[in-house]
């Protein structure tokens, strides 16, 4: 009776009470009972099915010049290195345009469907919309079983994550927050904005997007440069907005602190973190790996920063391109990719990133960076490696390629089997949709190896929400990270209700101290503790005198992470800046100084502009100059200071740089300056401050000179330094009347100088 009562395709679906409970074991008025229930059930999604009706039909606009694989076709056209093995895990028509995925505690795959990508705001306003559907494979077999329509009312939705209650979704030009406290996969209510501000209608590409939790509790993201967001709270009046166009940012869940971490590059598409807690990113037309340092500037494509006054920015942290540079970045757009550039890795074009961190995989990828090349068609991989003062990017061999023209691949993540997720968003043409979309197409494939993983972990397929607060903790031993971060974030979101949460924290001390030699698992434990409140000032400032570069890293960004910076941890930094061996703990000292007020800067930047085996680090001279800049105008004395002790070069020509740009404001701080230059322990900064004024003042025809520069320069026209002496007949065009270049002439006449 049941089976002709209810439809085949309704038997099929394993959410149908008949399968789930196995009508064939029931009879009499058990199974009448039974029958009734399924009866309402098909009811509830005859309803539903309504209710999806009334979500606009997408449309096509790209013309079907080459022919669309079928799903299989397309999976049978990647090719992988022996062992690994390529499983559809969805297709069209149960998944369209994913440009984003997440997971859930539970296992499941969020996937975000963007369909107004490409389409003007009366488009979308009048035909299109984007949803979020929730997959499910529930027999681990490498494909969907499951499929759930959770929201349906997106514009411009770039990326999700899940977490505190519901599910966070970037809709330019807000970030979203869609309740769902009883995870019954029913949206609670409408959704909230809980920041707005990003422009999301001057562009179409370089949009907002990225959503990812951070090790440190935070919500981060990440925007393109093409359009310029003020960004806050809603209310929040436009002067105290944050202003950002390129680079990665943080939002708070539960403190609803909004700030930028770093600035620049192109169009970041693709963001995660290493074993000991190192943010990557992935870019695209320039340099294509990054690594995050809070409150770097790095190079971009086009524009000027904020701050006019930076000189210099960081550059990419790889050693190497994914393209013949040769050729023109907009040529491998629109040609395609030639034999040159296919040969150093596919194109210029990167989206979507992981550091693979699973268990499933072969030891040797453990770490490796792997991104997606969009012209290329293919899988990076990257092997990062302490470099200096922090990173470089060495080239490895492709992981993946793809032989279907309509591959492009636009995300990737590795679950809870260790199997890798690949979004392929599907299209042809080119890749700003310019030229239009194929929006009835979308594919989601995963990546395992041979059949690890599969199940064979009795924790794959639970509910991590049941374990217990000390199961929990547990986890942060899992070999597989996937756990590890699942369950530190339900350990934050239960820190927030829970009365008495030391039991818990005692646990996760007591792992810190059992764990000790094994650095990424005592990590784990420190940022458990910070991101449920089981840290104090007192106990961080006890980890920066731990044997490890990393755990002391992470203690200075501990410390500094509400914004602030204590006058004991002030002194810690002071002291360590003398002390400290690795150019990583370094660096990120000298980025905590942007932490500080403008007057407390000077001792800390001192002492670390004074560590020269690090002088020439691509890095870490920067980021002391860009903590210190704001300054320099501010208290030119203290610069003059910094100057006299400094050996970092870059930070004593730039010091001077912008001490000189002020001349017509500050006599008196360049008169300071140049008597800096006749002092008998100047003469390995002397060059440095030389060029610094020079670069300053290139372009001027003429400047007031200071009061002591025709006796200093009558003297450094006798330095034995041929280019000293350069520099400074080149000045003396720039402060000269006539009576310091004929001091000059008289020099060389007699002989005394080369000029």
């Amino acid at each position: 009776m049941l089976q002709c009562l209810l439809p085949r395709p309704l038997l099929l679906d394993r959410s149908c009470p008949a399968r789930r409970i196995g009508i064939h074991r029931f009879c009499g008025a058990s199974r009448i009972v039974i029958v009734a229930w399924c009866l309402l059930g098909l009811a509830n999604a005859f309803a539903d099915d309504a209710a999806k009706t009334q979500f606009p039909s997408p449309y096509d606009t790209q013309a079907e010049e080459v022919p669309l694989l079928t799903p299989e076709q397309a999976r049978q056209s990647i090719k992988v290195p022996a062992g690994f093995e390529v499983s559809l895990f969805a297709a069209e028509p149960d998944v369209q345009q994913p440009i984003a995925m997440a997971t859930d505690e539970r296992g499941r795959l969020w996937v975000a469907e963007n369909y107004t990508y490409a389409e003007s705001a009366v488009d979308y306003d009048l035909k299109l919309r984007d949803r979020i559907v929730i997959l499910d494979d529930t027999d681990h077999d490498g494909t969907f079983d499951q499929r759930t329509v959770f929201w349906d009312q997106g514009v411009r939705l770039t990326s999700i994550e899940v977490g505190f209650g519901g599910v966070w979704a970037l809709c330019a030009p807000h970030l979203l927050f869609i309740p769902d406290a009883n995870r019954d996969d029913v949206p609670d209510g409408p959704p909230v904005v809980v920041l707005d501000g990003w422009n999301g209608d001057e562009i179409r590409h370089n949009i907002v997007n990225g959503l990812h939790w951070g090790p440190d509790g935070w919500l981060y993201g990440r925007h393109g440069i093409t359009a310029t967001s003020l960004v806050g709270i809603p209310g929040t009046q436009a002067e105290q907005r944050a202003r950002m166009d390129c680079g990665v940012w943080r939002y708070h869940p539960t403190h609803k602190k909004f700030e930028v971490v770093c600035r620049g590059t192109t169009n970041p598409w693709g963001m995660d973190w290493d074993d000991h807690g190192q943010l990557f990113f992935i870019n695209t037309v320039i340099g294509h790996l990054w690594h995050v340092v809070p409150g770097a500037y790095l190079q971009r494509m086009f524009g000027e920063h904020v701050d006019a006054d930076l000189f210099e920015l960081i550059g990419q942290t790889a050693d190497h391109f994914h393209w013949d540079t040769t050729e023109a970045w907009s040529d491998i757009r629109k040609l395609g990719v030639t034999k040159t550039t296919d040969q150093a890795g596919g194109g210029h074009a990167h989206c979507g990133m992981m550091i693979y961190l699973g268990n499933q995989w072969p030891a040797k990828y453990r770490g490796q960076l792997v991104t997606a090349n969009l012209h290329g068609r293919r899988l990076n991989v990257d092997r990062l490696e302490r470099d200096g003062a922090t990173y470089t990017g060495r080239h490895e061999p492709d992981l993946l390629t793809s032989s279907d023209p309509w591959f492009r691949c636009i995300e990737l993540c590795y679950g809870p089997d260790g199997g890798v997720y690949l979004a392929d968003w599907s299209d042809i043409g080119e890749c700003h949709e310019n030229d239009g979309v194929h929006r009835g197409s979308g594919r989601i494939y995963k990546l395992s190896y041979g059949d690890q993983g599969r199940g064979g972990d009795p924790l794959v397929g639970k509910d991590l929400s049941k374990l217990s607060d000390r199961e929990l903790v547990d986890l942060q031993r899992h070999p597989n990270d996937w756990f590890v971060r699942q369950s530190r974030r339900l350990l934050q979101e239960r820190s927030l209700a829970a009365a008495d949460f030391s039991p818990t924290h005692q646990a996760l001390e007591q792992l810190f101290e059992r764990t000790a030699g094994d650095v990424p698992r005592q990590l784990r434990a420190l940022w458990s503790l910070h991101v449920t409140g089981g840290l104090n000032e007192a106990r961080l400032l006890t980890l920066l005198n731990h044997p490890s570069e990393h755990v002391r890293t992470w203690a200075i960004q501990l410390l500094v992470d509400d914004g602030t910076v204590s006058p004991a941890a002030q002194q810690a930094f002071e002291r360590l800046a003398q002390e400290e061996s690795s150019g990583l703990v370094l660096t990120f000292l000298a980025s905590s100084l942007q932490r500080m007020a403008h007057d407390q800067r000077w001792t800390l930047a001192s002492r670390l502009s004074t560590r020269a085996e690090f002088s020439q680090d691509r890095v870490f001279p920067l980021m002391i100059w860009y903590g210190i800049e704001p300054a320099v105008v501010e208290q030119p004395a203290e610069a003059v200071n910094l100057i006299a002790v400094a050996q970092v070069p870059k930070v004593r020509e730039f010091v001077a740089r912008r001490i000189t740009s002020e001349i017509d404001r500050q006599p008196q701080a360049v008169d300071a300056l140049v008597e800096l230059l006749q002092r008998p322990d100047a003469h390995e900064s002397r060059q440095d401050i030389l060029n610094g004024m020079t670069v300053a003042l290139r372009g001027w025809r003429q400047a007031t000179p200071p009061d002591s520069w025709q006796a200093v320069a009558q003297k450094l026209a006798m330095d034995p330094s041929e280019q000293v002496r350069r520099t400074v007949r080149e000045l003396a065009l720039v402060f000269g009347d006539g009576r310091a270049m004929e001091q000059l002439r008289e020099i060389a006449a007699s002989g005394a100088a080369d000029l």
